[in-house]
């Protein structure tokens, strides 16, 4: 009876010890890194010092040239955000489309998911990027769909690729159309693809958060990084723009130095925790 007892003991001691290995062999939680919180980005679109008003702010460029700007549209994608350490989170693309409108106050707040934790900056891309652009039509979905964006005005049919940055209005620089309107008009796109391999305008922009504040993003509030985005930039760049040299741009060479300024528009203003 006594080595009955010796053996059973020594089966529980022996299976409790391999309960115990199993638990210190099992991978430990991954921790924070996979608790995801909202991170808010507020496009806020500017005119130098002063707020832009479609139809009826008047603003002057560099080369002096009154205008007053009735259309604004451009795509913010490919969103990620990077943590002191250099940790990058990058948002997956399906969740990192936007369609910015000076028209639509909600879709200046480009809303995305990510760990929590801080963040001293944050990338993304003004346009839309080549694999997207070509990628099967029935997968284009949100305000990435052909069908929509050419309501929206920023998709071109006939050259099958999207418009990355829009921005229409009136200028006494400009030409009179024959109604006797002087419009100028900006339509940037070109993604390098095979209807023009040497065009490419897609623009990724990186935003220290540091100076400004950084994003502390946590379940239970909303991180909101303020960008000041101004529109005088486009013109007044590495190279001025002149409304009555160029009223129209659209798909041509001319595009790339619109795009390289436009680059400079985004500007870091505070961080709301």
């Amino acid at each position: 009876m006594l080595r009955i007892k010796h053996i059973i003991l020594s089966a529980i001691i022996t299976a409790g010890c391999f309960t115990a290995c199993k638990k210190d062999d099992a991978p430990a939680p991954s921790g924070d890194d996979t608790v995801k919180a909202t991170l808010s980005i507020q496009f806020d679109n500017i005119a130098g010092d002063r707020n832009l008003q479609l139809n009826t702010g008047i603003y002057t460029n560099a080369a002096g040239e009154k205008f007053t700007v009735e259309r604004l549209k451009y795509y913010i994608t490919n969103i990620s955000a990077k943590k002191a350490n250099g940790e990058t989170f990058t948002v997956p693309k399906d969740s990192s489309y936007f369609l910015v409108s000076e028209a639509d106050a909600a879709s200046q707040f480009v809303k995305v998911k990510v760990p929590e934790g801080e963040y001293t900056s944050i990338s993304f891309i003004l346009g839309v990027d080549s694999l997207s652009s070509v990628m099967d039509i029935r997968k284009r979905t949100g305000v990435l769909d052909p069908s929509g964006s050419m309501d929206d005005g920023m998709y071109w049919e006939w050259n099958m690729g999207y418009i990355f940055f829009k921005m229409e209005g009136t200028s006494d620089a400009a030409p009179a159309d024959p109604s006797g309107r002087h419009n100028f008009r900006y339509h940037i796109g070109g993604f390098g693809g095979y209807s023009a391999p040497t065009l490419n305008n897609i623009k990724t922009i990186t935003v220290d958060l540091t100076a400004g504040g950084i994003a502390r993003v946590r379940q239970g509030r909303e991180a909101n990084v303020h960008l000041m985005v101004d529109i005088l930039k486009m013109f007044n760049g590495a190279a001025n723009v002149s409304i009555a040299a160029h009223p129209t741009v659209m798909f041509g060479d001319f595009s790339t130095t619109i795009a390289n300024n436009y680059t400079q528009m985004f500007h870091h203003d505070h961080t709301e925790n």
